[in-house]
């Protein structure tokens, strides 16, 4: 059965896992280790069971419903990082990263830039920042539109990978986000619609653990590579990614719901999530090399026992 399980169900696992054993190292409250490591073993066992049931049956259906289970976990794990934030903040990163973001924003004239157009550039981006959460099933819903539903789990190990891995690494770096550390301080001046629905929706299923790095960021760059690379055939897909990834990414630091070494290290588990893509690609290509040399070796031996028998029948 373990053959059967895909790579992007591994990734699921070893996330899963490593929280559990995160649970009991980290100072947290007492019930929290004992209810993660019980809910996270259920998960792991549901994705065990689906996996089975699909190697029994070997239904489309079923085998659809497997591409979207990543989506929700992600969701979930978001949400489970949430309950390892620390008791209490001593804001020691925030206050060196302010200082950066200061100069970007200020120094640089990132923020006047961006008003130059009045409300327009502005409502952009907070709709863009709104728009990560779409990101997923969108790309998802293009492998199906373009035929090419084989290479989902390619998509999904590489867009796992770039959210995940941003997940993994709030617990070692303890941090609020500057719209709370720092309330009213380089704000916007225009405060758009868009804006108060973004900040209505991190008001209320936010979490206090970290933002470093950013898992919106991280997983924008993480999809728009991963369309980039497995639909080649749809290449305004890829490219619509990247420029959403990039108006995402200015959106975290404009908006302040990060800061920009966040943004920034979001992007560069972006392309860990690509590098360690293409490692496992080649691995399954020369995998599949060697069994198609292995299959040639055993029919060119079959051959040869053919002609031998012939030979020897002839001779008799």
């Amino acid at each position: 059965m373990w053959r059967e399980v895909r790579r992007s169900e591994w990734v699921l696992v070893a996330y899963f896992t490593y929280a559990s054993f995160m649970g009991w190292a980290l100072d947290v409250r007492a019930p929290i280790p004992l209810i993660t490591s019980f809910l996270n073993l259920g998960i792991v066992a549901a994705l065990a069971l689906v996996v089975y049931a699909d190697s029994l049956r070997r239904k489309r259906l079923l085998s659809m419903v497997r591409d979207w289970v990543p989506l929700p976990l992600m969701l979930l794990a978001y949400r489970e990082m949430g309950w390892f934030a620390p008791s209490h903040h001593t804001y020691a990163l925030e206050k060196t990263w302010i200082v950066w973001d200061r100069v970007l924003l200020h120094d640089w004239g990132l923020k006047a830039l961006i008003e130059l157009s009045g409300s327009m550039l502005p409502s952009i981006l907070e709709v863009s920042y709104s728009l990560v959460y779409a990101i997923g099933p969108f790309c998802m819903a293009m492998y199906y539109v373009a035929g090419r539903r084989e290479r989902m789990d390619n998509f999904l190990y590489l867009f796992l990978l770039g959210t995940l891995l941003s997940y993994a690494q709030f617990p070692f770096w303890p941090s609020e986000p500057p719209r709370t550390v720092f309330p009213g301080e380089d704000f916007p001046s225009l405060n758009t619609v868009f804006r108060q629905f973004n900040q209505a929706l991190l008001g209320g299923y936010g979490i206090h653990t970290s933002v470093f790095p950013s898992a919106h960021v991280s997983a924008a760059f993480a999809a728009a590579f991963g369309m980039m690379c497995f639909l080649p055939e749809r290449r305004w897909v890829g490219r619509l990614l990247l420029l959403l990834a990039i108006s995402i990414a200015t959106a975290t630091v404009y908006g302040r719901y990060h800061y920009a070494v966040d943004a920034a290290a979001g992007f560069g588990v972006s392309l860990i999530a690509v590098g360690l893509s293409r490692v496992a690609e080649r691995r399954k290509k020369a995998v599949i090399s060697r069994k198609q040399r292995a299959d040639d070796a055993d029919h060119f031996d079959d051959g040869d026992d053919a002609r031998e028998h012939g030979s020897s029948h002839d001779e008799v």
